[in-house]
């Protein structure tokens, strides 16, 4: 069922430790479902591991989270070659895309080859909520903060860009985040950076930031922006605690 309007939830959580499988679906991951309006059936979640290599042990982590909560989850992997005949057709009948954390620099150029760049943005407009955590946030925006080149964070810029502006994942769980982040707006890398604690995510209409929603009391999200004196200006946004 397509959402109202092109949907994306960008984030910086979405998983918990499960009881009795490796891991368990979060509140995040939850309100992407929400998000796409689906009742009466169970959601149909399009998973994407493309930042992590597409590995096998991910995916059956997945899909036990998946019927954990009673999502129909499928997995659209691209190693070594893309596991179904139609990619766009399979993720236009999804509700939810979730893409999931590794290397964001590794990702795009995977999607790009394949075409996935082009087809995401179809995606989106057709009303598919688009979601994901880190790498699988990062990705809608026009760049952001990675490691995905090493251990030292540098920038990435050539996001998929969906949404225009540059996206600051694990904002308060790595302590260098929040300086690149400065740096990168007050020297013109990254214009109006919109960012995200642990358990944060930031909700998109269109291209308008609508609300920050959290599964993790006491956390933020932040708009960081330069101004015309050059200086650089963080403001926090109180994120809305989801049930669960």
């Amino acid at each position: 069922m397509p959402a109202d309007s092109p949907t994306i939830l960008a984030t910086s959580g979405g998983y918990r430790p499960g009881h009795r499988v490796r891991l368990e679906f979060g509140a995040l991951v939850h309100h992407a479902v929400d998000l796409s309006g689906t009742s009466g059936r169970a959601p149909r979640v399009s998973y994407l591991g493309t930042a992590g290599g597409d590995q096998d042990w991910r995916a059956a982590s997945m899909h036990d989270a998946a019927r954990v909560a009673g999502f129909d989850l499928t997995v659209v992997q691209l190693f070594t070659m893309p596991n179904l005949d139609d990619v766009e057709g399979h993720l236009l009948e999804a509700d939810v895309v979730w893409v999931d954390g590794g290397s964001v620099a590794n990702l795009l150029a995977v999607w790009r080859v394949h075409g996935l760049d082009e087809i995401m943005r179809r995606v989106w407009a057709a009303g598919v909520v688009l979601a994901g955590v880190s790498a699988g946030s990062i990705c809608w925006y026009a760049g952001g903060t990675t490691d995905s080149f090493g251990p030292e964070l540098r920038a990435v810029t050539d996001g998929l860009g969906l949404l225009p502006y540059g996206s600051g994942v694990h904002y308060d769980g790595e302590s260098r985040r929040r300086p690149l982040v400065h740096a990168l707006v007050a020297d013109g890398t990254l214009g109006e950076t919109h960012c995200t604690d642990d358990g944060v995510g930031l909700v998109y209409s269109g291209t308008r930031l609508v609300e920050a929603v959290t599964e993790a009391p006491g956390k933020g999200a932040y708009v960081v922006r330069r101004e015309a004196d050059g200086r650089v200006r963080e403001d926090r946004i109180e994120p809305r605690l989801l049930a669960g």
